[in-house]
């Protein structure tokens, strides 16, 4: 992350020892006293604030020093660039006494901001902030003239209260309530005044105050916002722009007005405060009235919070009407587009609070829906639109699912690979998943194209989609979804070659060939006429058109040679995880249909999966957890999928290629294939289980002379002798071939090739259990009530039941096994 220097000055600032930091501290603390402060104190003092936050941990600096730095950081006459290195300097360091810091509040704005981060750093409670609260609200009551207040007041105020929000009293609330009212509707017209060169023969003179601009350079004939462009700005102009940056979570921590509802807004709107003589006094003498509002006159009688509401609505609509006009640059552009994403952000809130602007919001955001819906550029404007539409559609009677239908289904496919606008959308998805779920039809259908942002900014969003995946989850498309998490990779190369071909064209055989052989053999393929079903699915915006394709194989081999992109692999590396998410999801809405295809599932892909480099392994450990937990939540699964799971053990072939999970399916029919789970469960099935079971350890313990024995893991082996006993309890005619063939498993074990092959330990694992199972049948009645599990174990009542058989069975144990099995899956 660092460069090697970097790293190396960071390592050297967190071992420096306690006592070498005293002396480097005596030695600044020496030259702070010196009469000229040149580039050597700024030298130490960078280094000393290296030292202090190069730590977790603060460092304790020496008394004077740091009354030193307190001095500096309220001195007016020190460089800014001392008081910057003074305050970040206290700001790691130990607490220290805030109130020491707020006993002289008389200083400039320059170092009232300095001071004001330290003190909100180091603060531990709403009482240390109090005094500066105090003097910051003071300087804001005394503003009688441009000029007199600091543009740093509103900064350190918005970040005090979002600290202690309980900070204001209710009266203080309405004072700065007043005053951004002031700032934000009533800020002068005109440019601000700026010195320019009279020629040789005449000093520098004041320009004439020139008219503001909109951005597309016509004169602004409404009253000022953030649009209006302007060579300087007076100072209300300023305070006019840090009011708008801070009005939103202004009005989400002190708007809420727990009786402001629909039926209380006119009441309230007709009230008269006669203590905002003030403030009508400060609109009269404005510059400009505006045009916009009718009703500026009425809406000096309502309460300061309401006025505010009313004031900041205003100034939206304005900001949305300004966002229209072409803009001469191309940062005035991006800033339209800020504007836009903050003003209807700020105009939510406002209906929030009070349902009455519900009515007088959505023309304009219909307007400027219109406006910006088929325009890419403004992709993330669409998203507090929508949220807009989420929280006031119903209050309005207007119909929002075009809206939702279009985000879901443009977005994802044409900007995945903006991060931003992902980031943003998959936070808009979980703040209102509950919502979604309920009221928008196509939400879940969409997990394909929200797989999409997941799939190109992976790791990045991984956090995010652990937490989103669980409202993706329905019976209708669990299936579908649990094969995209499985093809998410092939998503990643298919998207990185859908953009690669869009920024190539066809004909130009010298750019895709510089792309390398692979990646341009894989570009070719992509634009093949024969291959397109295969990518349109893969690519496929909404669920709906299949759980998965034929020629998945095919898709796999064509993108073989992106394997090993960085993308794809990032991709591999989370999907283990995400299944986990979605695997703990859906067994809390799994019916016994929704199970059963699960499990076929699980069967099927656990052979079919992107070749890439340990991915195969790590799903298929995953797979194994999970079937478990499906068989214990439903165990009549294995009898219901009986010749699906026969055929799989039958075959030792997928022994070689996914063992740990025909481990698994083998221990799960050893544990639920009983007649205490499922009365279908007949004589017949059992032997046709044990029949296949039995073939195919026969096939993996021949021992020939010629060749040296398969190495399995001794797990697979001492399973596959368990479960064989296990279903030879079920069906006592089955015992004396069980027996005998785990006599043969045993000599199997002692032989010289094997013992060459497996290490000592293992050889005695395989031993010691094919000799305790052979034991156990000896007694059959004793070995079924050891190896047969019991539907009712959740919930054992032994220790009130006089007549079990337990201490009987526990002796048995005792007798029999000699020590505890690791070979057993948990």
């Amino acid at each position: 992350m660092y460069s090697a220097a970097t790293e190396s000055l960071i390592k050297q600032a967190r071992e420096i020892k306690e006592e070498e930091l005293q002396k480097f501290c005596g030695r600044i603390f020496k030259q702070l006293h010196t009469k000229e402060l040149g580039g050597e104190t700024v030298d130490s003092l960078q280094r000393l604030h290296l030292i202090v936050s190069a730590t977790k941990y603060a460092r304790e600096l020496p008394s004077d020093l740091v009354m030193k730095l307190q001095m500096v950081l309220c001195s007016s006459s020190c460089p800014e660039q001392l008081q910057i290195l003074s305050s970040s300097i206290l700001q790691e360091s130990l607490p220290l006494s805030v109130h020491s810091l707020c006993s002289d509040l008389n200083q400039d704005s320059r170092a009232i901001s300095h001071l004001a981060s330290v003190v909100l750093t180091q603060a531990g409670n709403k009482e240390d902030v109090m005094p500066l609260c105090h003097h910051l609200l003071k300087s804001l009551e005394s503003w009688l003239s441009e000029g007199q207040i600091s543009k740093h007041v509103l900064p350190i105020l918005s970040k005090m209260f979002s600290v202690f929000p309980e900070i204001l009293t209710e009266d203080q609330v309405n004072l700065v309530s007043r005053k951004l009212v002031d700032w934000l509707r009533y800020a002068s017209m005109q440019q601000g005044a700026s010195m320019s060169s009279g020629g040789f023969f005449s000093g520098q003179r004041t320009r004439q105050p020139a008219p503001l601009t909109e951005v597309d350079g016509v004169v602004t004939g409404d009253f000022f916002t953030v649009l209006c462009v302007g060579q300087s700005y007076t100072e209300d102009q300023w305070m006019n722009m840090y009011t708008f940056s801070m009005i939103k979570s202004w009005l989400l921590t002190y708007d809420r007005d727990e009786a402001t509802n629909a039926e209380s807004a006119p009441l309230k709107r007709t009230q008269v405060i006669i203590s905002q003589h003030q403030d009508d006094r400060s609109e009269l003498d404005s510059s400009v009235m505006s045009m916009v509002s009718a009703t500026s006159s009425s809406s000096r009688l309502l309460p300061p919070k309401e006025r505010l509401r009313e004031k900041a609505f205003e100034y939206c609509q304005r900001l949305i009407e300004q966002s229209d006009r072409k803009a001469l640059k191309r940062t005035d552009t991006e800033l339209q587009k800020a504007c836009i994403v903050e003003s209807v952000s700020i105009m939510d809130i406002i209906c929030g609070e009070d349902p009455s602007y519900v009515y007088r919001a959505f023309p304009c955001i219909k307007a400027l829906y219109g406006r910006l819906n088929g325009d890419l550029a403004h992709a993330r404007a669409l998203l507090p639109i929508a949220q807009f539409y989420l929280n006031h559609s119903e209050t309005a009677a207007v119909d929002s699912e075009a809206v939702f239908r279009k985000l879901f289904s443009n977005c994802p496919t044409e900007q995945f690979n903006e991060p931003m606008l992902a980031f943003e959308f998959i936070q808009f998805c979980l703040l209102n998943a509950s919502v979604l779920q309920d009221r928008v039809a196509n939400y879940r259908q969409s997990f394909p194209n929200l797989l999409k942002f997941l799939a190109w900014n992976c790791p990045g969003l991984i956090t995010e989609f652990v937490e989103l995946l669980p409202s993706l989850v329905a019976p209708g498309t669990a299936i579908e979804l649990l094969h995209t998490l499985l093809d998410l990779p092939c998503l990643a190369a298919a998207l990185d070659l859908q953009h690669r071909s869009a920024c190539y064209q066809a004909m130009d055989r010298t750019t895709w060939d510089q792309q390398g052989a692979k990646l341009a053999a894989c570009l070719d393929a992509f634009r093949q006429p024969s291959y397109r079903g295969l990518f349109l699915y893969i690519l496929r915006p909404e669920a709906g058109t299949g759980d998965t394709i034929d020629r998945l194989k095919m898709l796999h081999e064509i993108l073989a040679d992106m394997a090993e992109s960085p993308r794809v692999v990032r991709c591999a590396q989370v999907v283990p995880v995400l299944l986990h998410v979605y695997f703990n999801a859906v067994a809390k809405i799994a019916d016994e249909k929704l199970i059963n295809q699960l499990l076929l599932v699980l069967l099927e892909r656990s052979s079919l999966l992107y070749d890439i480099k340990t991915f195969n392994a790590e799903v298929q450990k995953v797979f194994s957890t999970h079937l478990q937990a499906l068989c214990k939540l439903h165990p009549p699964l294995i009898v219901d999928q009986s010749r699906e799971l026969l055929d799989f053990v039958g075959s030792p072939a997928n022994i070689y290629s996914k063992e740990d999970i025909y481990t698994h399916v083998v221990w799960v029919i050893g544990e639920y294939l009983s007649v205490s789970y499922d009365s279908r469960c007949t004589v017949e099935l059992i032997t046709s289980f044990f029949e296949s079971l039995e073939a195919v350890l026969f096939e993996i313990t021949q021992v020939r002379q010629s060749t040296c024995p398969s190495s399995f893991s001794p797990r697979l082996i001492t399973v596959l002798m368990t479960t064989l006993a296990k279903l030879a309890t079920r069906s006592q005619d089955l015992i004396p071939r069980a027996s005998l063939f785990l006599s043969k498993v045993r000599l199997f074990a002692h032989s010289s090739p094997v013992m060459a092959c497996y290490s000592e330990e293992d050889t005695e694992e395989i031993i010691t259990r094919a000799h305790e199972l052979i034991n156990l049948l000896r007694l059959p009645n004793v070995a079924q009530f050891i190896l047969a599990s019991s539907a009712g174990g959740d919930s054992p009542r032994w220790h009130r039941d006089t007549n079990a058989s337990l201490p009987q069975g526990m002796r048995a144990v005792s007798r029999l096994l000699h020590r505890q099995s690791s070979f057993l899956p948990t």
